[in-house]
């Protein structure tokens, strides 16, 4: 069985890069940004979007990532307000307790697929963006 190497990210026909990283790195950190909002308040909101919407029409495997993850913030956040709702019921902690989880488990499962040059579908999340 003939084994192949990985091609080398793509590129615009100009060779340039977006914020002067190879793809897959700025890929990774794309996703990875997410976190950020653990640490600084809707910085995991501003910070995607700002790497999304700043080379979204230069880099077409961006755009892709970018969608994806938006999609899942909208998802999320969506989760978050119905699971809060719920949390009058008492089955809102629970679940508020998972999609913390996942809102830490998704971005590193998709860091780690975009670094290695697949677009991961997020589960649970709703395509708004296409």
């Amino acid at each position: 069985m003939e084994v192949l190497d990985p091609q080398p990210p793509p590129v615009t026909p100009t060779g340039k890069k977006p914020w002067g990283m190879e793809m897959n790195t700025f890929l990774l950190l794309l996703h990875l940004s997410q976190l950020a909002g653990f640490i600084l308040p809707y910085a995991g909101l501003v910070l995607p979007l700002v790497m999304w919407l700043t080379n979204k029409d230069d880099f077409p495997e961006v755009d892709r990532h970018g969608k994806m993850i938006v999609n899942w913030m909208i998802s999320l956040t969506i989760y978050l307000i119905g699971a809060a709702i719920l949390t009058l019921l008492l089955i809102g902690l629970p679940l508020l307790i998972i999609l913390g989880l996942l809102a830490l488990i998704f971005p590193i499962i998709g860091g780690v697929n975009a670094s290695n040059g697949i677009l991961w579908h997020y589960p649970l999340s709703i395509e708004f963006l296409k």
